[in-house]
């Protein structure tokens, strides 16, 4: 791990910035937003807009970097992500916000892109598995510490949308600079949606859900923790626990589902969310107890990503399983979009504990669809690959990369 590190920090550097960046704009959106009296539903909207430019760009990224290049690439799009940081607070309209988050969406998927194939470009085939967790916990740590950011300055002013363009604009330094040549960039050739759902129902189904939930957690917790009264610290701490409580469950569960039949972790899991999910929906939590239920949810959601991944390509053959990749992002971020949208309503209709009632419904739905499968499906193959934990805001170059190192390794070929 240490010689990992050593051979990657500058990169890990550039990429621990970039999240930085990106998780004190996400939080910071939602804070603003009651500032400026934006409703419930506009804030949905903004939020979900962030997701259709992330899987617009993790379509056309790739083809802007065969044509142009990578460092072009990385410079357009990460000039545009410091310029769009700074608009937001120059520009207080929803509308306009809507817009902006599409920009920044697409960019910060064509900047992952880049960066993630130069992290693998810069592995062997026996360090790749330590750099790709690595890679994991530089992004949850970044997002964490991007929450405690947010306590530094007054979110009505311009200062905290300063400091994340900042941010971005230094994570290039040393991602550019640690390489002297850029790496040949090349993507599967993605399984069509029927062979995926051939191979995998649940996992395709089970995709599409979490995509709901990962974008409710991650674009509607600000706009929950205003409409509830959270002060700016409360709302970070709230924040700050869905991901840490990712990072502290994803390799138990992974060792877990590594020795058993994965069907009954997803199962077991997602049931678990849907109640853990639904306490605060019923009762009137005291604020502590509400930042353990955050954590819970991200230690749930966070896990059964990976644990998806694992299992659908526990029915195809190596040379399948980065092809099924960006089939799997592709659906992924289809139920990301509407995530937000079906959120706000849900606030709207009902009031705050919508936030919870809807990742409750999604995890409940899961865990119901997974007890079905179980049924049509009585059998399943001993396992072809091995859990590896990938972050749900990780693009196609890292999840193919987790999918590389399952056919890679020899005690599975």
């Amino acid at each position: 791990m240490l010689i990992v590190l050593r051979n990657t920090w500058a990169l890990l550097l550039g990429l621990g910035l970039l999240m930085l960046g990106n998780g004190m704009q996400g939080t910071l959106l939602g804070i603003r937003g009651a500032i400026e009296q934006f409703s419930t539903f506009q804030m949905s909207i903004v939020m979900s807009c962030y997701f259709v430019g992330f899987l617009f760009g993790s379509r056309m990224a790739p083809e802007m970097i065969r044509r142009v290049g990578h460092v072009r690439v990385f410079a357009a799009l990460g000039s545009m992500i410091s310029a769009v940081l700074i608009l937001y607070a120059a520009a207080p309209d929803w509308i306009i916000w809507a817009a902006l988050r599409v920009l920044i969406g697409f960019s910060f998927s064509g900047v992952y892109i880049t960066a993630e194939s130069w992290l693998n470009n810069a592995s062997t085939n026996e360090t790749r598995g330590q750099a790709l967790s690595l890679y994991l916990i530089v992004q949850m740590v970044g997002i964490i510490a991007a929450q405690l950011l947010l306590n530094v300055g007054d979110p009505s002013g311009y200062v905290l949308f300063v400091i994340p363009s900042v941010l971005v604009s230094l994570a290039f330094t040393p991602i550019l600079l640690s390489v002297s040549q850029a790496p040949a960039f090349e993507t599967t050739k993605p399984l069509s949606f029927r062979q995926l759902y051939k191979a995998s129902p649940l996992g395709c189904v089970g995709m599409f859900l979490l995509g709901g939930v990962f974008s409710a957690q991650f674009g509607m917790a600000s706009v929950w923790g205003t409409q509830v009264g959270l002060s700016v610290a409360d709302l970070t701490i709230f924040v700050s626990a869905i991901y840490a409580g990712g990072l502290v469950l994803q390799y138990p569960i992974g060792w877990l589902s590594d020795r058993m039949d994965r069907r009954k972790v997803v199962l077991w899991l997602s049931a678990f969310g849907a109640l853990a999910l639904m306490v605060p929906v019923i009762f009137d939590l005291p604020f502590a107890i509400l930042v353990f239920v955050g954590a819970l949810g991200g230690g749930v959601s966070n896990p059964l990503y990976s644990l998806l991944l694992a299992y659908v390509n526990d029915y195809l053959d190596g040379p399948d399983m980065a092809a099924a990749s960006g089939g799997l992002l592709f659906i992924n971020g289809l139920g990301a979009i509407s995530g937000p949208v079906i959120t706000g309503w849900l606030m709207g209709a009902i009031g705050p504990n919508g936030f919870f009632l809807f990742m409750a419904i999604l995890f409940g739905v899961l865990a119901a669809y997974a007890a079905w499968r179980m049924t049509q499906r009585r059998t399943t193959p001993e396992a072809t690959s091995s859990y590896t934990a990938v972050s749900p805001s990780a693009s196609l170059v890292a999840v193919e990369t987790a999918a590389m190192i399952d056919n890679e390794d020899p005690a599975r070929n």
